[in-house]
Order: structure tokens, then C-alpha cells, then sequence
């Protein structure tokens, strides 16, 4: 399960990051490029972002120094490295991640003053769980656009990538100031609320998301086994029962739930009887010298005289041995 855990944190970008849609640009005053752009942008709705690029890079062509073209180009390439993972394409995701990167950093070339140029190359960095460059990013277009809440969102999931937790807490905190009703930012905060062991605030967090979405079953699981990690075993049990009533399947959350279940009994269990330590008796209590009687002392002290005269006796008359050292 916390490997579960792990991963979910791992990619998170990719899950939770909404993609920047591909926007429009004037047409270049030279002519054909802006019918290529418009073209991209119409293949890139229908999801073909292979072909999206292809007539972004026409634009490019047409006129080189069109900033939006990169910029297009380079959604369009992101976007088509997630279709990529989803189908199990790592190579393929991998070589159009990089050109993703090349665009925005192109881009970034072309308009450097403009903010959404590093916001983009940050999350494309943070997709390839290089969250240290991305943090970097989004600290840069946070510094020319410090209201961005998008960038704000996105600096707070490098920052998960980064176990940074604190820091996490105070990006999403400050989405959910100006936007109370970003479900996304309550997850991710929840997140990292429980990564910080602060379950009381991360069980607030999913509840506020069962509150607005009952059957969000997915809010509900991950606060089952917040409550199992605060041992509040009993409410975790009961979130998921509620799971597995809609999804009887889910054989992760079953395991959970016997897990609770075990770790309830045992502390519901009474403690087994330990057996008492027997008194001393009077007898044991009584140290060597009460045993001893005084008639047992008189008869050992004539037994010692009675010694000492028979050796004295023997001994009458024999010579004592010399020493023959030299003293």
C-alpha cells in the first residue's frame, strides 16, 4: 500500500496537472503561417497531436520568430507524450517530452518576459520528475506573475514530487484562499497534510471532498486508510464498506478494510490475565541470622575451643621449622 502511495506521488504531475489548452496567435502578417496554427489547433481539439505539431511546425517555418507557435507546438507535444504513456509507449513518450522541453525553452527564448513561457517548461519538467529544475521554473514565473494560481498549483505538486510537504501545504493552501471550491488543491493538500502525519487536517480535507461529491469513492478510500494510519480503525472500516458496496471488486481496499479490522480486534482485545507473585511466607522473609538459634551459637564456640586446645596439645614439644634464608 505505500508503495501505492509512492507511486501516486510520483506521478502526480501527470494525473492531476490540468494541461495549458493550446491557444491561438495572429496570423503573422507574412501570410500562410496563421492558417497552419489555426489548423494545429483544430487537430489538437480532436485530440490528433501528432498532426497538431506537424502544422505548428509549418508555422514555425513560415515565420521562425513566432513565439506561439513554439508554445502551441510544445502543448501539442506534451500532450501527445501522455497519450503516449497511456498506451505503454515510454520511448515514444520520452523523445516527444524533449521536444516539448525544446519548444518552451525556445519559446522562453523568444518572450522572456513572458511568465507562461517557464510555467510551461516547468510542468513538462515536473511530468518527467525533474522537480528540482521545475521548482526553479515556477519560482521564476512566479516572480514576474506572483498571482498565478495555476503556476502556484503546479509549484505545489513539484513540491509532493520533492517531499516537501510543509511548502506543499502553504501553495495549496493559498489556491484554496483565492478558489474554495478547487476540489484538486483539497486532494493534493490532503496528501500532504498525511505525508506530515497531521491526519486530523487531512481527514478534513477529504471529508470537505465527500461533502461536495458523496460518491467521490476515490476521497472516500484514501480517507479509510488516513483514519487506519491515525488508528481510528472504526471509521476506516466503515469508509471502506462504503467503497466496496459500489466497487465489490476492489480487492486493495478489501485488504484494507480486514487489515483495519485485525488491528480493531486486537485493541478491542482485554489484556490476558497475568498470574499474581505469590507473597512471601513469614519464613522466607527472615534473613540468615534470625534462623540461627543461640543454643546453635554456644555449641559452634566450644566446638572451636575444644579445636584450638587438641591442636595445642599435638603441636607441645616439636621443634619449629627454621628458615634457611638469610635475612
Amino acid at each position: 500500500m505505500l508503495n501505492k502511495q509512492s507511486l501516486t506521488a510520483a506521478i502526480v504531475s501527470i494525473l492531476c496537472c490540468a494541461g495549458v489548452q493550446v491557444d491561438g496567435a495572429k496570423p503573422p502578417k507574412g501570410g500562410g503561417g496563421g492558417n497552419h496554427i489555426q489548423r494545429g489547433i483544430q487537430l489538437a481539439q480532436e485530440k490528433h497531436y501528432d498532426a497538431a505539431a506537424d502544422e505548428f511546425g509549418k508555422a514555425i517555418k513560415d515565420n521562425p520568430k513566432d513565439a506561439r507557435a513554439y508554445a502551441n507546438r510544445g502543448t501539442a507535444y506534451r500532450q501527445g507524450a501522455r497519450t503516449a504513456i497511456e498506451a505503454g509507449d515510454s520511448e515514444g513518450a520520452s523523445t516527444r517530452y524533449q521536444a516539448a522541453l525544446a519548444d518552451f525553452a525556445k519559446y522562453i527564448e523568444l518572450s522572456p518576459k513572458d511568465a507562461s513561457g517557464y510555467t510551461e517548461h516547468g510542468q513538462t519538467l515536473s511530468e518527467l520528475k525533474q522537480y528540482d529544475a521545475a521548482l526553479a521554473d515556477f519560482n521564476k514565473a512566479l516572480e514576474m506573475k506572483p498571482d498565478d494560481l495555476n503556476t502556484v498549483k503546479f509549484r505545489g505538486f513539484a513540491e509532493i514530487g520533492l517531499n516537501q510537504w510543509d511548502k506543499a501545504v502553504a501553495d495549496f493552501s493559498a489556491v484554496i484562499q483565492k478558489k474554495p471550491d478547487d476540489l484538486q488543491s483539497y486532494d493534493r493538500r490532503a496528501l500532504a497534510y498525511r505525508s506530515m502525519k497531521n491526519y486530523d487536517a487531512a481527514i478534513a480535507d477529504y471529508t470537505f471532498l465527500i461533502t461536495k461529491n458523496p460518491n467521490d469513492m476515490e476521497a472516500t478510500t484514501k480517507r479509510g486508510y488516513t483514519y487506519s494510519l491515525a488508528q481510528q480503525y472504526q471509521n476506516a472500516i466503515a469508509d471502506y464498506q462504503a467503497e466496496l458496496k459500489v466497487n465489490p471488486q476492489d480487492n486493495d481496499t478489501f485488504q484494507r478494510m480486514q487489515y483495519a479490522q485485525s488491528m480493531l480486534a486486537a485493541k478491542n482485545a482485554s489484556p490476558s490475565p497475568t498470574p499474581p507473585i505469590p507473597s512471601p511466607t513469614p519464613e522466607e522473609e527472615k534473613g540468615l541470622m534470625d534462623k540461627i538459634s543461640p543454643l546453635y551459637i554456644g555449641i559452634g564456640v566450644v566446638a572451636l575451643v575444644i579445636i584450638a586446645v587438641l591442636v595445642r596439645l599435638l603441636t607441645r614439644g616439636k621443634a619449629e621449622p627454621t628458615s634457611h634464608r638469610i635475612r
